[in-house]
């Protein structure tokens, strides 16, 4: 069996790599946030830490994957007559709806599980991750800017956890600049879709209230309050002053971010991220850099 695609006629996926799409692993890169305890606290040096770390981004990866499902089991209409969501596994009918619940039960029961072996308090915090995420799809996807910052406390409780996966304490500094990078990636990702799709295209209620104007206004405040607040911390709270000299890279990562989406290249910052080498190459150097200067200035 075929479908059609943006790229022409493609073969069905089987029922095996439907699942496993279903899981959307290119999400998991978001988790990877989980790490930020581990490089500024220094526990990169402690190899412990690293695999109490690598264990709470496998959770997360888990429990995360188990709201994606949720979300597309809910949305499987409405996803069919988006341009680029109707090849999802279970709009697209390749995954059905019962081997799809199946599956999120079974993963989320297995995350839950890693979880409390890590830490009970690290189940605490997945849990209300969860919650956050079921709350964002069930109710808040369809509020005008409280969807956006409900997204943004996901990427909070992903900051959090990773300390709490290596027993350190969290930095209000880490939330600060979390927070505020969540909330630029948001209005963002409102301002590609709305290109993209048009108010009246698109599948997602919000885009009907957001305008241009409006989300330029948001982008604007969401990108002073990332920077600044990442500038600060490398001045008055780092480890050393000398992490200043990761800003230029935070700096050209934001506003290549901006160029992008202003230029229609997509909507969503994980593809941006698995297809532009600009962004590639400030993700793969930025912790490089910052380990380097930690260590240099320990």
């Amino acid at each position: 069996m075929t479908e059609e695609t943006e790229d022409g006629p493609t073969k069905k996926p089987t029922l095996p790599v439907a699942a496993i799409k279903a899981l959307r692993p290119k999400q998991w890169a978001k988790n990877v946030l989980l790490f930020a305890a581990l490089v500024f606290s220094f526990g990169f040096e402690d190899g412990e830490q690293v695999l109490q770390a690598i264990w709470g981004f496998g959770c997360f990866c888990l429990v995360s994957s188990t709201g994606y499902l949720f979300n597309d089991i809910r949305d499987r209409e409405a996803d069919a007559r988006h341009p680029r969501k109707r090849h999802r596994p279970i709009a697209s009918g390749a995954l059905p709806v019962k081997a799809a619940w199946v599956e999120m039960v079974v993963i989320f029961s297995i995350g839950c599980a890693a979880a409390w072996l890590l830490r009970p308090e690290f189940l605490l915090i997945t849990l209300l991750y969860f919650a956050s995420t079921m709350s964002y799809t069930l109710f808040f996807k369809s509020v005008v800017i409280m969807d956006i910052m409900m997204i943004a406390a996901g990427f909070l409780w992903r900051a959090a956890a990773g300390a709490i996966a290596i027993d350190v304490e969290i930095s209000p500094w880490l939330l600060l600049c979390t927070g505020f990078l969540a909330l630029f990636l948001g209005f963002n990702k409102r301002r590609g879709e709305l290109s993209l799709l048009g108010k009246d295209q698109g599948t997602r209620k919000t885009l009907r209230e957001y305008t241009p104007a409006l989300i330029q206004e948001f982008q604007a405040i969401t990108t002073s309050g990332t920077v600044i607040s990442y500038a600060l911390y490398t001045v008055l709270a780092s480890p050393t002053p000398w992490l200043l000299l990761t800003l230029p890279h935070v700096v050209y990562g934001i506003f290549r971010y901006i160029f992008l989406v202003q230029s229609g290249e997509g909507d969503s910052p994980t593809e941006i991220l698995y297809r532009d080498r600009g962004i590639q190459a400030v993700c793969a150097t930025y912790p490089v850099l910052a380990i380097g200067v930690l260590l240099l200035a320990g």
